[in-house]
């Protein structure tokens, strides 16, 4: 009867901790994207003049503003 206790402890403690380890990760990683975004500004601008488009500082604002808002939503 004391392995059974032992094996379920056991069992439940490593269910527990990866789930704990999850969402901690997570969590990290969120703060981690809005802290430094994939995309910056020069980046977006280069992407621009490779479609074949002429970017203006207001229109990369405003996708830069839109990106950002996507991401706060998540």
């Amino acid at each position: 009867m004391s392995t059974l206790w032992v094996v379920l402890i056991a069992i439940i403690t490593l269910l527990a901790g990866i789930a704990l380890g999850f969402f901690i990760a997570r969590k990290y990683m969120m703060n981690y994207l809005k802290k430094n975004p994939p995309i910056n500004e020069q980046m977006l601008r280069t992407m621009m003049m490779q479609m074949g488009q002429k970017p203006s500082q207001k229109k990369i604002k405003q996708m830069m503003r839109a990106m950002s808002n996507q991401m706060d939503n998540k």
